[in-house]
């Protein structure tokens, strides 16, 4: 028998009362009851400084960043909630993905993303739901040796998505949610078999 897949799920803002910090933990709730060991995480208790290749030759990875791939590197897959900023993927985010894909001595080239399975959620008060900044996201991590996963969700209206108790008003968007996280969760089981 196989082991659960093992899920790294975080948001890639750090705002207390972020909309996809909200979302990311619906995600990782559906990927826990779809048979998951999930680990959900916020980027705000990993903090960095910006990536600097001066800084980086000096002292090597900064304590947190090492943290994070350490963490990163123990899971098989991740489920990630995106912000958009400015149609891109947000500042704190790209910053943590360039300090934990920075090859340290005695280590493969990008170990904590090759063959890795991902998948997409993103919320915004928008329209479009944050989907433009997904494309950037999707981007970097396939650069990296990632298996992004097509089906992605994007929450429209998220500033009146959301209950008081913070589950999601609309059933119809849960349920996409949920196929998302149970998608991820087959495909890890899957390629794990």
């Amino acid at each position: 028998m196989t082991a659960a897949p093992r899920i790294l799920a975080f948001a890639g803002a750090t705002r207390t009362e972020s909309f996809n910090k909200k979302l990311i933990r619906l995600g990782a709730e559906a990927a826990r009851k779809a048979g998951a060991e999930v680990t959900l995480i916020d980027l705000r208790d990993f903090p960095m400084p910006l990536y600097d290749g001066d800084l980086e030759v000096a002292e090597r990875l900064p304590p947190m960043a090492r943290e994070l791939k350490r963490v990163m590197i123990e899971h098989d897959g991740f489920l990630l909630s995106c912000p958009e900023y400015n149609s891109s993927i947000s500042g704190v985010l790209k910053n943590a993905l360039d300090w934990v894909s920075r090859q340290q001595p005695d280590e493969p080239a990008r170990v904590a993303f090759r063959g890795k399975v991902a998948a997409l959620l993103a919320a915004s008060p928008g329209h479009l739901g944050g989907v433009r900044g997904l494309y950037a996201v999707r981007q970097v991590l396939n650069a990296l040796g990632t298996l992004v996963l097509a089906t992605q969700f994007g929450l429209a209206r998220a500033r009146e998505a959301f209950n008081e108790d913070g589950t999601l008003k609309d059933q119809a968007e849960q349920h996409v949610v949920n196929s998302v996280a149970t998608e991820l969760v087959t495909t890890i089981s899957r390629l794990n078999r």
